[in-house]
């Protein structure tokens, strides 16, 4: 399905769901359930009660719930343009908890499928990049193109070399949103590209985090190494450990002399 496909239920007044005139008779007390019958509710259960016994699934991070959840996201395919759709919402984020390849792989299975669209695909790619789950080419390349910025953004973080890969992450180099550019610069600088070193080297120095800081070593020039020598003597103990295993892998003379000084200190 096409993210352009109608919303059969947009403006109708209708919640989008194909349990929509399922009434349950109330809300079971999910945690009391036993795993084998947690999972055989889900399938059959009704707008309320659902999404409670995917995030339970979730919390109790069961592996076999992984291809329950997956069916539960094809259910409600093709709905959702306009809003978000809180099934979907709930067993991607229940994917999230139970992590793992398997939940990876089930992630981006529902992508690819265009099982989500609309308001719910950010959620969706945000699981993903969490996950680290591995897109098709061009499915990451026209997340990457994506109107809403959460979805760029994370998109990057999924973005590995192929075609039009570099073009477009270097596009995003120059996006109206500053989020989406740190993120791109950190795809760019993973893979060892020089165009990211402009915009990584402003946020080393102003806004650094852990993601920068690890995308950095492909590409770290002087410059590069000197901010990650500063960040390693700073303040934050996670940024300095960061950066500090940053200057370890860095191919250059004077991460050897900082880290030198560095423990010495």
């Amino acid at each position: 399905m096409s993210e352009e496909q109608l919303d059969l239920f947009s403006g109708s007044g209708i919640t989008a769901g194909i349990s929509a005139t399922k009434r349950e008779p109330g809300v079971r007390a999910t945690a009391e359930l036993d795993d084998a019958t947690l999972l055989e509710a889900i399938p059959a259960s009704g707008r309320a009660e659902g999404p409670l016994l995917a995030a339970e699934a979730g919390r109790r991070r069961l592996d076999a719930a992984i291809p329950v959840l997956e069916d539960y996201c094809r259910r409600f395919a093709g709905f959702g343009v306009h809003r978000a759709v809180p099934e979907q919402i709930a067993a991607l984020e229940a994917l999230a908890s139970i992590g793992g390849k398997a939940a990876a792989g089930s992630v981006a299975r529902t992508i690819a499928s265009h099982w989500v669209q609309g308001p719910t695909m950010a959620t969706a790619v945000s699981v993903a990049a969490q996950l680290g789950s591995l897109l098709p080419a061009d499915t990451v390349l026209g997340l990457l193109r994506h109107t809403d910025r959460a979805v760029r953004g994370d998109a990057c973080r999924l973005a590995r070399p192929g075609p039009g890969v570099r073009e477009t992450l270097i596009d995003l180099l120059g996006d109206l949103d500053r989020g989406v550019c740190v993120e791109a610069a950190c795809a760019l600088g993973r893979m060892g590209w020089p165009e990211a070193l402009p915009a990584l080297r402003l946020a080393l120095r102003h806004a650094p985090s852990a993601r920068v800081i690890e995308s950095a070593p492909p590409v770290a020039d002087d410059e590069c190494v000197v901010l990650l020598g500063r960040i390693a003597s700073g303040p934050d103990a996670g940024l300095a450990a960061a950066a500090a295993a940053a200057l370890e892998v860095v191919e250059h003379p004077l991460a050897t002399r900082l880290l030198a000084r560095l423990r010495n200190e």
